[in-house]
Parts: C-alpha cells; structure tokens; sequence
C-alpha cells in the first residue's frame, strides 16, 4: 500500500482478496496491543537489550486506518458469499431452518435477507433479472 493513499474499504477490496484481506487483519490486529495511552518515549540505554521486554507494540495511523477498512473489506466480502451459500444449501435440499440456524437467524428473517441480496445483486448488475427469479423460485414462498 502506498503511503499518503486513501485509505478506504473500495480501494483495498480491489487490492485484497478475501483470504489476503484477513490474514492482514488479522496479522495488524494481533499487532496492536490494545493500549489505550498515547504514544510515549522511553529513555533507554541503546546497550539495555532487556528493555525490549517492555516495549508493546502498536498501530501506527495509517496501520490503525487499515485495520479499520480491512474489517469492512472482510466483513462485505464474507456477506457477499451468503447468497452463494443459501442457492447451494437450497440447491442441496437445504430447509429455511437449516439455513435460517446455519445464519443465526429465524427462517423468516434468513427468507428476508436471501431476497434482499437478490435485490442487491440486480442492482449492482451482478445478478441478471433471469438468474434473479430462478433464486426467487429456489427460495420459495417465505415461511
């Protein structure tokens, strides 16, 4: 990533894919201490190696901003997959509440979030209107 580079969800989900975007997230957050205190110098001897013992680690901004726009890259990639998901366990022979456990939520709100996606993906051109109503026929009536 180039320094001074915007640091948005849409930029970095063309860079990562899905399993790059979390291993880096996963690999920043295990980075940041998690210390809530502002940055501070210490004093050390450069001969003290033993100092190294106390030292933390943290995020520096552009890190910390690219934490946060990983976890949204990751968090829609990860959504975009559930349409996938429930035409496969539907295709499978899958019931709403298999799908609707497998989501943790009720079959009715599983039914709701499958027809939103198809919604969605018409939208934003990724689904044709015919591969639309076929979902819409594999999902059947709501429960």
């Amino acid at each position: 990533m180039v320094k001074g580079m915007r640091i948005t969800p849409q930029a970095l989900e063309e860079e990562f894919s899905l399993t790059t975007a979390a291993t880096r997230l996963d690999f920043l957050s295990r980075r940041d201490n998690g210390d809530t205190t502002l940055n501070q110098v210490e004093d050390v001897d450069d001969d003290d190696w033993s100092s190294i013992k106390s030292i933390g680690t943290s995020l520096d901004v552009h890190e910390s901003l690219e934490l946060l726009a990983l976890g949204e890259v990751v968090a829609r990639k990860a959504h975009g997959s559930r349409l996938v998901g429930i035409r496969a366990a539907l295709r499978g022979g899958a019931g709403w509440e298999e799908i609707a456990a497998a989501l943790d939520l009720s079959p009715q709100e599983a039914w709701d979030a499958f027809a939103r996606s198809i919604d969605q993906q018409v939208t934003a051109r990724i689904l044709t209107a015919d591969a639309a109503e076929s979902a819409r026929e594999l999902a059947g009536t709501r429960p």
